[in-house]
């Protein structure tokens, strides 16, 4: 299972994520101008599953039903980095057989699966 994280994404997370065994790409640094609709294109291009803060690709798949492979949508502003760092490989981890194909919003207390539809 590969990985794509956003420029938004802390470093912390894409780090603690790989020291778990786990293949994960950065998009760039923040503020590198790539549009939501290229980064979209790469995670298919190279068949991961986008990790990203930004709600607005959440909506953007839904609606669209773009084939994806997959979404981790962080909502964990309210945790410190490192806390939201172990969070997230916590939640890799111990799910990962439902994360490619799904929309996964991952907060503090909870996770939330939403099955993304495909525009086929």
């Amino acid at each position: 299972m590969r990985f794509l994280a956003d420029e938004n994404v802390s470093r912390l997370v894409v780090d603690r994520l790989r020291a778990a065994g786990f293949d994960v790409a950065s998009i760039g640094a923040p503020g590198s101008g790539g549009s939501d609709n290229e980064v979209i294109a790469v995670a298919c291009r190279e068949g991961c599953i986008l990790i990203t803060e930004d709600r607005d690709f959440g909506e953007m798949v839904v609606r669209q039903r773009l084939g994806v492979p997959g979404i981790l949508l962080l909502e964990l502003d309210r945790l410190s980095n490192v806390a939201e760092a172990d969070r997230v490989a916590a939640v890799v981890s111990s799910n990962a057989q439902r994360l490619a194909g799904n929309l996964v919003v991952i907060e503090p207390g909870r996770v939330r699966v939403r099955p993304l539809l495909s525009s086929s």
